[in-house]
């Protein structure tokens, strides 16, 4: 699905050639950074992927000293930097936009609540650096065990901690089908009221419908890409193979999308790092998106809530970067 998402973007573009050579990494961090090395050796002028971290980093290194940029697929910002970008949607993009959006409604003070594991301490630290970048204050930070009993047991905890601290909303970075279900009831269940502390999420809600109904989500706020150029990439792709595309696919098509956009200009520096991190961006897939002199990446995102079981679009994505939403 990435290489048919790559494929279709260059379709798109009028009257510039791409040369697009696949290569296999197998997840392996050894093969990717053999392969990137291959690549260039082959003329490549950038890379795009590889879809793990690891390998990422491999590939990245392998080319750092030849002056060859890498767009990986990852979103785990511990990679980026140097000649590394990662485009996939990072935890502080998503972080910095509800932080942002939240302190307009009044909310300033934040009860961080995570998973005790790699992904949860990766989103804890990207909330309390958007809410400290932001002006507003950490109340109390708690972490459960993932498991239904550890959560369960927790949950008094975490509502007496949230409480204490005087929190204005409890923000988690539980997943859809994973930890959220059983936080969104238990947490409502120990006494903190979704009317009176607002529930933000880092993750996306959306991504399993029947996490709409939860008592901790109703009123509750999380991201969404701009979902108009969501829903017309997903119409062409499946216009162009006949099935819908893994939701990581979009990726590559913005990757091409940069790409594609810089040699239309027609410098000779197109590919570089200067020209890479373009302040104004990208149109992509999902929205807007510019890669940062950090190796990370800024995404238009929209803000939404759980009203009645559905999904309402508090303010809609950005469609240029400045002013509201970044």
């Amino acid at each position: 699905d990435l290489e048919n998402a790559a494929r279709l973007a260059i379709s798109d573009l009028n009257g510039i050639r791409i040369d697009l050579r696949v290569y296999n990494t197998g997840a392996d961090p050894v093969v990717a950074a053999s392969v990137a090395s291959q690549a260039v050796n082959d003329g490549a002028k950038i890379i795009l992927g590889p879809l793990f971290g690891e390998a990422s980093n491999a590939a990245g290194i392998a080319v750092a000293s030849r002056n060859v940029n890498v767009l990986a697929f990852s979103n785990n910002t511990a990679i980026a930097g140097g000649n590394v970008f990662v485009l996939g949607a990072t935890f502080q993009n998503t972080a910095k936009r509800l932080v942002q959006y939240s302190g307009r409604q009044g909310i300033n003070r934040y009860a961080v609540v995570h998973g005790a594991d790699v992904a949860g301490e990766a989103g804890r630290d990207a909330i309390t650096t958007a809410v400290r970048n932001n002006g507003g204050q950490v109340s109390s930070i708690e972490s459960y065990p993932l498991s239904q009993q550890g959560i369960v047991s927790s949950a008094r905890r975490i509502a007496a901690s949230t409480k204490a601290g005087g929190a204005d909303a409890v923000f988690m970075t539980a997943g859809v089908n994973a930890d959220l279900p059983i936080l969104a009831t238990a947490l409502p269940e120990a006494g903190i009221n979704p009317a009176i502390t607002r529930y933000i999420g880092l993750t996306r809600w959306s991504a399993a419908p029947q996490a709409l109904a939860l008592p901790g989500l109703q009123g509750g706020i999380f991201t969404l890409p701009d979902q108009g150029m969501k829903n017309l990439f997903e119409s062409r792709y499946a216009a162009a193979y006949g099935n819908n595309p893994h939701p990581f696919a979009g990726l590559a098509y913005d990757g091409i999308a940069a790409i594609g956009a810089l040699v239309a200009n027609g410098s000779t520096n197109a590919l570089t790092k200067q020209a890479l991190t373009s302040p104004q961006g990208f149109q992509g897939t999902a929205g807007i998106f510019r890669l940062l002199p950090n190796g990370q990446n800024e995404r238009g995102l929209a803000v939404a809530t759980v009203r009645d079981g559905a999904i309402v679009v508090l303010e809609p994505a950005p469609r240029s970067f400045g002013g509201a939403g970044f």
